[in-house]
């Protein structure tokens, strides 16, 4: 079997990392505009600081005999942002092909501890994550994420995950960008308070309104960068679109996207609980494949939450 088919059959979820961007910036002192890690690509600091930051997570997934997505530092490497980065699309492409070079050559040093490893190939909003202004058509968002979807899958990623996904348009081009490559594809959406996406749409309209889009396009489904509370009872409902949700990667805080976006210190919330409440959700998702973490998060978050499903639970 392949490893995707590895990864979509297993019954001890996989983990992946944390909140990156927050480590790097909140944590480590590293400066990058946009909140945008894949600059760093250059910087021998921060891929020194990554190197042990992954292999922190590594560490976790032999522990608990278990696989890995490796996320690539690329998650605001869509050609839209170049100008905002002061780049020219060619170089910010450029980045992607490099993180992606850098994550094979992590895997390649841990494989042998870790047989399961996916390089995931991490595509962010062409807008702004936490308040979409302007929201494309499925064909133009298509349009402006294949330049970095085709960069990553000729680099050498296993999969594509489209990241803090606010609305299902973007989805739906994401999807079908990652689709024309013959790359496997994750769709993760984020949610307000309300268990709503920023755009107003509920989390199971948005997951039929994809599926039925793409016939069923994507590998999986995934929330991030919202805390267990702000969705847990939309997932509680036990409708059949749950049954497509295969990974979390929750935040640390219980604070709004609007919050968190204003906020000058990281809230890092409480990493026992963390992993408590993910316990707690486990059961609600008979599909989980894939645990992890988002803003605020680190190895201590992700690290209890392993504890409570990997060390807790037999399988």
């Amino acid at each position: 079997m392949t490893q995707m088919e590895n990864l979509l059959e297993t019954q001890r979820p996989y983990l992946t990392d944390g909140g990156m961007e927050t480590w790097l910036f909140f944590q480590q002192g590293f400066e990058a505009p946009e909140f945008a890690a894949i600059t760093l690509m250059e910087d021998d600091g921060a891929r020194q600081a990554l190197r042990g930051y992954f292999s922190s997570f590594l560490v976790m997934a032999e522990q608990a005999r278990t696989g890995f997505v490796f996320d690539t530092n690329t998650w605001r490497g869509c050609v839209e942002w170049a100008p905002k980065l002061g780049m020219s699309e060619a170089e910010l492409l450029r980045l992607s092909a490099e993180a992606v070079k850098f994550a094979l050559d992590i895997r390649s040093e841990w494989q042998a501890r870790v047989p399961e490893i996916l390089i995931n190939g991490a595509v962010g909003p062409a807008g702004d994550g936490y308040a979409p202004d302007t929201l494309p058509s499925a064909e133009q968002a298509q349009a402006m994420h294949s330049p970095q979807i085709r960069t990553l899958a000729q680099a050498g990623v296993d999969m594509i995950s489209a990241i803090t996904m606010t609305n299902i348009a973007e989805a739906i081009g994401i999807t079908r960008a990652a689709q024309l490559e013959g790359l496997p594809v994750v769709i993760s959406f984020t949610v307000e308070t309300d268990g709503r996406l920023p755009s107003g749409d509920l989390l199971g309209e948005a997951i039929t309104a994809v599926d039925e889009a793409t016939e069923s396009g994507p590998a999986y489904y995934m929330v991030n960068c919202a805390h267990p509370d702000h969705y847990r009872d939309t997932i509680a409902t036990g409708a059949d679109w749950t049954a497509r949700i295969g990974g979390l990667r929750s935040n640390a805080s219980r604070l709004s996207h609007e919050e968190l976006d204003e906020a000058e210190e990281l809230d890092e919330g409480d990493p026992e609980e963390f992993g408590l409440l993910h316990k707690q959700l486990a059961p609600l998702l008979p599909n989980l494949r894939v645990v992890g973490g988002c803003c605020g998060t680190d190895h201590r978050h992700v690290g209890c939450v392993s504890h409570r499903l990997h060390h807790e639970v037999v399988y």
